[in-house]
């Protein structure tokens, strides 16, 4: 088995998750790379080496049985797993019906769920991270957000269950919770009003660069944050 440490990073094919992936590759590490969008993950994928590219679903259990297997086969270990994967789909209590409330909940918990669930036995061996991405609307409430929000707050408050219960398999898990990252999927939906409330809400005045987000999900699996793990970290 190579030595090279190896991360399975969900929703790969661009923003975070490819950022992601590219500060991974910078470190030496491997990647496998999985997004359900099989065309765009195939063009992020042409320009990088050391990666698979993975199109598989994580709300789906063969698949992520599948993207597991594929995993370890190509590379025999997984040190991290980065739970990125995440649809936004914003509108009214009145207006979200419950196949709506599904297609939220499906990806961005029950997707971390199965994805953790069938990385345990790497990650046991390997004594690995994972780092679940959240979002600010997990810590705070916002109009239009009762599903994408509510799948937030879920996702952090598993990554403290999954930080008590796997320690003594020496897995640390993370939580990141970016605020208003510059990334497509936060361009289609913030309209010039809502990033004009943003800049006057932040210190820093700015939104944040996929790669800064990134940053700090390598850290969080690498020997530097080696006791760092039940945290949410807003970024």
């Amino acid at each position: 088995m190579s030595e090279r440490k190896v991360a399975l990073v969900t929703g790969a094919a661009r923003g975070i998750g490819l950022a992601t992936a590219r500060r991974f590759l910078e470190q030496g590490w491997r990647v496998a790379m999985d997004d359900r969008d099989a065309p765009e993950l195939e063009r992020a994928a042409e320009a990088l080496e050391g990666i698979i590219a993975l199109p598989y679903d994580v709300s789906v259990p063969d698949q992520v049985e599948r993207m597991v297997a594929d995993t370890l086969g190509a590379f025999g270990r997984i040190d991290a797993l980065v739970n990125n994967a995440g649809v936004a789909d914003f509108g009214p209590i009145e207006e979200t019906d419950f196949a709506r409330w599904r297609t939220v909940m499906e990806t961005n918990l029950d997707g971390v769920f199965l994805m953790s669930q069938a990385c345990l036995p790497p990650l046991k061996e390997s004594r690995g991270a994972i780092v679940n991405i959240a979002s600010i609307s997990g810590l705070r409430a916002s109009t239009l957000r009762v599903a994408y929000g509510t799948s937030k707050a879920a996702v952090m408050h598993l990554t403290r269950q999954q930080a008590v219960e796997l320690a003594e398999h020496g897995i640390r898990v993370n939580c990141v919770c970016p605020g208003p990252v510059r990334t497509k999927l936060a361009m289609a939906v913030h309209s010039q009003a809502i990033i004009d409330a943003y800049h006057d809400a932040i210190p820093l005045a700015r939104y944040g660069s996929e790669d800064e987000i990134a940053a700090v999900i390598a850290f969080l699996c690498s020997p530097d944050a080696s006791y760092v793990t039940g945290q949410i970290l807003s970024a």
